[in-house]
C-alpha cells in the first residue's frame, strides 16, 4: 500500500479549553473597560488620585465577585440541566424502549447507513443502557457531559480575570497623585492592553485579528470617554 508524503503532514487545529478561554475573555474584557471607565469618569471631577484608587479597588472587588457569581450560576445551571435531561432519558429508555430505538435508527438513517446496518448498530448500542443513554444525550439532545467542577472553575476564572484586567487601568493612580496625569498614562496603558487583548482574542476565536483588536479598543475608549464626559458635565 502506497503512502503519500502529505498523509503525515496533515494536522487538525481545533480550539481546546474553549470554556477557559470564554471565561478569560468575559472577565478580562469587563475588567479592562469598567474600572477604566470609572477611573476616567472620576478623573474628570476628582483631582486627587487616592479617592480614585479607593473607588477603583472597591469596584474591582465588587465587580469580580458579581462576575464570578454570574459564572458560577451559569455553570451550575448547565450541570443541573444536563442532570435533569439525563434522568429523563433513563426514564424514557425504561418506559418506551422501542420509541428510543426508533430515534437511534433515525439518526443512523440520517448519516446514510443502510437499513441492515441501522438495525445492527441500534441493537448493539441498546445492549448497554449507559451507552444507549449517553448516545441519546449526545446525538439526540446535543448535550455533552459537563465538568462537575465547571461552576467553581468558571467563577474563579472570570473573577480572577476581572481583577487582572481591572488592575491595569487603575495602576497609574497608585503612583501618581495628580489624577489628570494618572489618567493620561492609564489611557495609554489600557488602550494598548485592549488592543493586545483584542488581537489575541480574535486570533483564538478565528476572527480577523486586526479588526478584532480595533473593535475591542474602540469599545473601551468609547466607554471611558462617555464616563469622563458625564462626570465633567455633572
Amino acid at each position: 500500500m502506497q503512502t503519500h508524503p502529505h498523509d503525515h503532514d496533515h494536522t487538525e487545529e481545533h480550539l481546546k479549553s474553549s470554556y477557559l478561554i470564554r471565561d478569560i475573555v468575559i472577565g478580562m474584557s469587563d475588567g479592562l473597560t469598567v474600572p477604566f471607565a470609572l477611573a476616567a469618569g472620576l478623573s474628570g471631577k476628582v483631582p486627587n488620585s487616592s479617592i480614585i484608587v479607593i473607588a477603583g479597588i472597591a469596584e474591582i472587588v465588587a465587580g469580580s465577585i458579581a462576575m464570578g457569581l454570574g459564572g458560577y450560576l451559569a455553570g451550575k445551571t448547565e450541570n443541573d440541566h444536563y442532570d435533569s435531561e439525563l434522568k429523563r432519558e433513563y426514564q424514557e429508555v425504561d418506559r418506551v424502549p422501542e420509541i428510543e430505538k426508533q430515534e437511534v435508527r433515525e439518526f443512523f438513517e440520517q448519516i446514510g447507513l443502510s437499513k441492515d446496518l441501522q438495525l445492527k448498530a441500534t441493537e448493539e448500542i441498546a445492549k448497554d443502557k449507559k451507552q444507549w443513554v449517553d448516545f441519546m444525550m449526545k446525538y439526540e439532545l446535543g448535550l455533552d457531559e459537563p465538568d462537575p467542577k465547571r461552576a467553581t472553575k468558571s467563577a474563579l476564572n472570570i473573577g480572577l480575570s476581572y481583577i487582572a484586567g481591572g488592575i491595569i487601568p487603575l495602576s497609574p493612580y497608585f503612583f501618581i497623585d495628580d489624577s489628570g496625569k494618572a489618567l493620561q498614562i492609564s489611557v495609554i496603558a489600557t488602550l494598548i492592553c485592549l488592543f493586545v487583548f483584542g488581537y489575541f482574542k480574535s486570533r483564538i476565536t478565528g476572527v480577523h485579528p486586526l479588526w478584532g483588536a480595533i473593535k475591542v479598543t474602540l469599545i473601551g475608549a468609547v466607554a471611558a470617554g462617555a464616563a469622563f464626559g458625564v462626570a465633567k458635565l455633572l
